[in-house]
């Protein structure tokens, strides 16, 4: 059997953990992997002084595929987001947040089974900020006077929504054949053009042109704040979701909110050379070391891992064996049951379900 070579990047707070549960069921799914560990985050600023070193980018470019846990990020001030660094500097243009019901999961709701397709690289995520009272910004409040007759404070800070026809076009043909490959029947553009009609609009021209070569596929789209009313009040009418890089971040949190939370949701960054596969939750370092959050995400992630290098029959057996062990109720964590057990033993139970599922 060959292996797969794979880097593996455990992350900060509980992302050890989490990660630990998931390589651990990949393995028990009769997969061979090669774990090639990497540092980023909190541990990777002790040892080479950056959250995000050139070795770990290295090794993924290498191995092409990557497991991670989640990263720390400082808010508001030093290193802008290891997350997004990824994504931009391997081209990691769609971000995959499929959000989905298990039974045994408390939820008011009873039908949801929503894929949100997030274009990744751009958008407000782009990095391009003008603090204020810079002499760029001083700059930047000229030219917007002089073009467009608007006058901006000076101590106004500036963030560029920037928007491509390329990359919207791109996502929007990769939320396409996803749908076709996964037998969805419905893609759902979320903007809000009605305001923005020049980056917005864009990206809704973009996802119009391309519905047009999937006749088979339904095609909609929503103005961002009816949808967000609209996916609260009848989930289930949505199948898969497009949206730009701010819209997607939100919506998918949104989701994950409908089906039980963080916890148990996964999510993959895919481009045409490399794809990393995490879980959607943060670091929480308070619960660092504990042995009591919810490696769901993180094993569902490894689920979408499998699915992607063609391993398919592994990938159902990790799916079905979370399923079983979320609907038994018995050797759950405190997220989901009253009388939890810790993250190692719904591990356990879960990695006896995959083997039996094989």
């Amino acid at each position: 059997m060959t292996a797969y070579d794979i880097t593996l990047i455990p992350g900060d707070g509980v992302g050890p953990e989490v990660i630990d549960s998931a390589a651990r069921c990949v393995e028990a799914s009769g997969v061979a992997i090669n774990w090639d560990v990497q540092m980023a985050g909190d541990e990777a600023i002790k040892k080479y002084k950056t959250p995000l070193p050139r070795y770990t980018i290295d090794s993924i470019k290498k191995n092409k595929i990557a497991l991670k846990g989640p990263v720390t990020t400082p808010v508001g001030t030093g290193f802008r987001s290891v997350n997004v660094a990824l994504r931009q500097s391997l081209d990691l243009f769609a971000n995959i947040r499929p959000a989905k019901i298990y039974p045994g999961i408390k939820t008011s709701y009873k039908k949801v089974d929503v894929v949100v397709i997030r274009e990744n690289t751009e958008d407000l995520y782009s990095g391009i900020e003008f603090a204020n009272r810079s002499k760029e910004l001083r700059q930047l409040i000229a030219l917007i006077y002089k073009t467009k007759n608007v006058k901006l404070r000076v101590d106004t800070s500036i963030s560029i929504k920037a928007i491509s026809h390329h990359a919207s076009k791109r996502i929007a043909k990769f939320a396409f054949d996803y749908a076709k490959s996964h037998k969805r029947k419905k893609v759902t553009a979320v903007h809000k053009a009605n305001i923005m009609k020049f980056s917005d609009g864009l990206f809704l021209s973009s996802a119009r042109y391309v519905a047009k070569r999937y006749p088979k596929i339904e095609f909609e789209d929503r103005i961002i704040d009816n949808f967000c009313m609209q996916l609260v009040q009848e989930p289930s009418q949505f199948d898969v979701v497009l949206a730009p890089n701010l819209y997607g971040d939100i919506i998918s949190d949104l989701c994950a909110g409908l089906v039980g939370g963080l916890g148990i949701s996964p999510s993959a960054n895919i481009g045409n050379k490399y794809a990393i596969f995490e879980p959607v939750h943060g670091s929480a370092p308070k619960y660092a070391g504990k042995d009591k959050v919810n490696p769901t995400a993180a094993i569902l992630s490894a689920a979408v891992m499998l699915k992607y290098l063609g391993e398919d029959d592994a990938a159902d057996a990790v799916e079905k064996a979370v399923k079983k062990v979320i609907s038994g109720g018995k050797y759950v964590t405190y997220d989901i049951s009253k009388k939890p057990v810790g993250t190692k033993r719904m591990t356990e139970e879960i990695i006896k379900y995959v083997r039996k599922c094989r």
